[in-house]
């Protein structure tokens, strides 16, 4: 049996959003913490890459800050590298209303969430690809990196919803 370590991708600046998304509330909970909670259920432990404090460990970018979704991902392929982990689930933190069965979607992988890539399962092998990346010249893209590694695009009937704005939450149901 493959450990898989979860990994919320959380670095982002919230340019659009406005304010930190991250500790944006929906149904009272921020969606940080739905994001790890969520994870929390597939994984056997959960980081939270590119923040200093959240509701689980945390990881700093790597090779450094600013680097995108894919920094955030190879921090925490590293980690899971280190630490016997045979893959990473990752999600961003503002993904919300993830099929229960994303995990079994995505096995095995590489594989990815077409309409998010973010939302993935990458096997420990594929950390030289996303490192070469990082250290390469070309976009940081989280859609260049799944095509090099060949991961497998899955499409969903419904996507999870990506929070870009407040006007992106307020328009979600509510889920009690």
């Amino acid at each position: 049996m493959t450990l898989i370590l979860g990994a919320v991708i959380a670095g982002g600046l919230s340019t659009r959003f406005g304010s930190d998304k991250a500790l944006a509330v929906y149904d009272g909970h921020t969606l940080l913490s739905r994001a790890v909670d969520t994870l929390a259920g597939w994984c056997e432990y959960v980081v939270v890459v590119g923040r200093e404090t959240a509701p689980a460990p945390t990881l700093p970018d790597w090779p450094h800050a600013g680097m995108g979704p894919l920094g955030g991902l190879a921090a925490a392929l590293r980690l899971a590298q280190d630490e016997g982990y045979g893959a990473v689930l990752s999600s961003s933190v503002d993904a919300l209303g993830m099929p229960e069965d994303l995990l079994a979607r995505l096995s095995p992988g590489p594989a990815c969430l077409a309409a998010n890539p973010v939302i993935g399962l990458w096997p420990v092998e594929t950390l030289p690809v996303l490192e070469e990346i990082l250290h390469g010249e070309g976009t940081h893209s989280m859609m260049r990196f799944a095509e090099a590694v060949g991961a497998r695009m899955e499409r969903l009937a419904q996507a999870p919803a990506n929070i870009n704005t407040p006007a992106d939450l307020a328009r979600l149901p509510d889920a009690g």
